[in-house]
């Protein structure tokens, strides 16, 4: 699938890692260093714009390395970009650590993953098929 991308960033396009990567990483475009100390969130410039075709979104996914090594992660993860948003991508990025965290630039700071998606229409009833879980929810099935 081709897919419309304006890049006004310093940076190659995204591009997946490995043959089988579902996500591609999408780095940092600064004109300077950014510190984002503990606790902090901040929102990070990409300098991509995107067109996606209808019945796709981009998801916008931490990067399991930042979140490890650092605790950086996404405030609202996953975030969506839905097919008729056209303006540049940027993340809200949050330090979850006690130690400031700096980003540079070009630093890749999430991923990102295509995903086709369903609309729904509504049937409203006045019950719903019965199941074994039934309204079980957090934790229903205990801690093992």
């Amino acid at each position: 699938m081709k897919v419309k991308i304006i890049n006004k960033s310093k940076h190659a396009l995204p591009e997946y890692e490995t043959l089988y990567s579902a996500g591609m990483d999408l780095r940092a475009n600064l004109d300077a260093p950014l510190t984002l100390g503990s606790l902090e969130r901040t929102l990070v410039p990409t300098g991509l714009f995107i067109e996606l075709p209808t019945g796709y979104e981009a998801q916008i996914r931490p990067r399991s390395g930042l979140a490890i090594k650092h605790g950086i992660s996404l405030v609202n993860t996953p975030g969506t970009i839905d097919a008729d948003y056209r303006g540049e991508i940027k993340v809200i990025l949050v330090n979850l650590s006690a130690t400031p965290f700096v980003i540079n630039d070009g630093e890749r700071i999430c991923q990102m993953v295509v995903a086709k998606h369903e609309r729904i229409e509504w049937e409203l009833t006045e019950e719903l098929n019965a199941t074994v879980r039934g309204a079980g929810g957090f934790g229903h099935t205990g801690a093992k």
